[in-house]
This record gives C-alpha cells, structure tokens and sequence, in this order.
C-alpha cells in the first residue's frame, strides 16, 4: 500500500513508519524537518517536508491512492483541526488519526476518571474533538488511545469500538509500537471507518 504519515518525526510517527517498512509498504513520512525522521534510508521510504499548516504542500503530498496515518500531536490549540482539514480537503483513500481516549465520543464510555483530561488539555481539548470530528465525518478511522508508553509492541494487543471500551484508567497504559500496530492493522484491513476504536495492550 502507499502510506502518508504524518509527524513521522515523532515517537509515535517513526513507530508508524518503521512497522509500515517492515510490512512491505510503501511510505511518505511527513514532517517540519525531515532530518528528524531517524530511520535509514530505504527505497520504499520517502521522508519529505510538510506542514499541516500549509494545505497546498499536505494536498501536493497526498492523492486519491493514499492512506494517511496521523501521529500529530501539538501543545498549541488550532493545530489538529488545522491539520485534519488540510488532510481531508486532499482526498485521500482513507485517513487514520491518532486522539486520546476520554475525549469527544469516547468521553461517556471512558467515565469520570477522563474528567482529568480537561485540566490536562485546557483549550486544546475543542481541538482534539474538531479535528477527530473532521476525520470521522470524512470517514475515517480515530483510534483513540490511553496514557501512551515506550514500550515493545505487546503480544496480547487487540483493537474494540466503543462499545467495548474500559473505563478511563491513567494507570493502563500502552505502548506507541502497540497503537502503531493497531492503525496499520486497520490500514490493511478497515473495521472501524467513520468511527473511533481503543488499541488496548490486552
């Protein structure tokens, strides 16, 4: 498949990218600086410069035959919706995008423990719950996930929808390499479009 990943430079983006490689697919990791991207060079993997807050570069970058994994994080509010319009507004084939779990639609589910997310987000809680909206209404997949470890990919890792979800619990946490391997997963093989899913550690 030709993947698009989004903020490859980070933990969770080179997590993404690597498994990908490793997958067989062929990927385009994004981010502001591409040197960042620390993964040796490979003919399935192209590492270019972007920025979701330019629309034109994201749209030069993804086309109809893309599939676009977002690992975008930011601690400045504007930012996710920003980069989920520009995602969307490329078309596409699909989107998967990385949130948190307790916010938006799976803020019910999660229970009250989720009511430290709203200490912890402040104004960037809006734009977590926008940009997961675009994308679901674009019908992609949001995988919303826990307190996030660095951790190995874990063994007895599965993927729920909603109705499934546990309550919100800070002390259950999961790895980067699992939550990579969950969007992947749903990459290959969609079972949750236009809805969220929890990647659980087991």
């Amino acid at each position: 498949m030709n993947l698009t990943v989004l903020a490859a430079s980070g933990r969770t983006g080179i997590a993404l990218t690597r498994q990908a490689l490793r997958r067989g697919h062929t990927v385009t990791a994004i981010a502001r600086d591409p040197e960042r991207i620390a993964l040796p060079d490979s003919p399935n993997l192209r590492k270019m410069a972007g920025d979701v807050n330019d629309a034109a570069g994201i749209a030069a970058v993804v086309d109809g035959d893309s599939v676009v994994l977002s690992a975008l994080g930011t601690d400045r509010a504007g930012i996710l919706l920003t980069g989920a319009r520009a995602v969307v507004a490329a078309g596409p084939r699909r989107v998967i995008w990385l949130g948190a779990y307790g916010t938006g639609k799976s803020a019910e589910a999660a229970g009250e423990g989720a009511a430290v997310l709203v200490k912890v987000l402040g104004d960037r809680l809006a734009d977590k719950v926008a940009a997961d909206n675009t994308v679901l209404a674009a019908g992609g997949t949001v995988f919303h996930a826990g307190m996030l470890t660095d951790g190995p990919e874990s063994p007895r890792r599965r993927t729920v929808g909603l109705a499934a979800a546990p309550r919100f619990d800070l002390g259950a946490k999961v790895s980067r390499e699992t939550v990579a391997a969950a969007m992947l997963d749903e990459a290959e093989a969609p079972g949750f479009p236009g809805a969220v899913a929890l990647p659980l550690s087991e």
